[in-house]
């Protein structure tokens, strides 16, 4: 059987994505969700996530295979995290988030102006939490009480994670991908045109949290054509 395992953002905690890991069980998948919150808050940040990936796999005792599931900034790690790991890695799934840019910085993909937006917020070396990066606050989408645990979760990433190199790292496996948000839809696009399997919702990047039932069918949608 093979087990799906769940990365929340790098910018958020594990709790973004639990209503849709127990969505996933009770819907008879076998599934894991990983807490890499501890390892973001210093550099060598990529390192530092890789690490604590491949330790939690160990120490889950989670035998193969595995799919990965990476939501926005785990997606273009994944292929990082595949390669760390001894267990069996089938395949690779995308979750409203960029594609892997090996050997490129976040700060190098994206438009200069939001780089020099973001790097002004930043304080003593480190980002501020995601919700507080926008005009609106993003987790006002999600229910009071799940909302608070994730602000809490939330951690200050060091801002040398938006400058380090992503790993360059190749994966020849399978690949699919899971579109929340109009934000994405570019990456959805090329997706498609790699010819990887694609589910797109009408959402928001927040909806493994408030629409777990429509994502988790959305990403066994994709499983099932990997």
């Amino acid at each position: 059987m093979v087990t799906v395992v769940l990365m929340h953002s790098p910018f958020l905690g594990p709790s973004s994505m639990r209503p849709l890991a127990d969505e996933l069980a009770s819907d008879g998948v076998a599934v894991l969700l990983v807490d890499l919150q501890m390892t973001v808050n210093e550099a060598p940040v990529h390192q530092r996530l890789i690490g604590a990936f491949a330790d939690a796999l160990d120490d889950s005792g989670v035998e193969g295979p595995l799919v990965l599931v990476g939501h926005s900034g785990a997606g273009p790690l994944l292929p990082a995290f595949a390669d760390a790991l001894e267990i069996d890695v089938a395949g690779l799934v995308f979750l409203d988030s960029d594609l892997p840019t090996p050997g490129r910085a976040w700060r190098d993909t994206v438009d200069p102006a939001l780089v020099g937006k973001v790097k002004a917020t930043v304080r003593d070396g480190k980002l501020p939490r995601w919700d507080r990066w926008f005009d609106t606050d993003p987790l006002t989408l999600v229910p009071a009480g799940l909302r608070e645990e994730m602000r809490d979760e939330a951690p200050e990433v060091a801002w040398e994670f938006l400058k380090e190199t992503r790993p360059v790292v190749e994966w020849a496996g399978p690949c699919g991908y899971v579109l929340l948000s109009a934000a994405y839809d570019a990456e959805a696009d090329r997706a498609e045109e790699r010819g990887w399997p694609v589910e797109r919702l009408e959402s928001h990047h927040l909806a493994a949290a408030t629409s777990p039932s429509a994502v988790a069918a959305a990403l066994k949608a994709v499983l099932s054509r990997l």
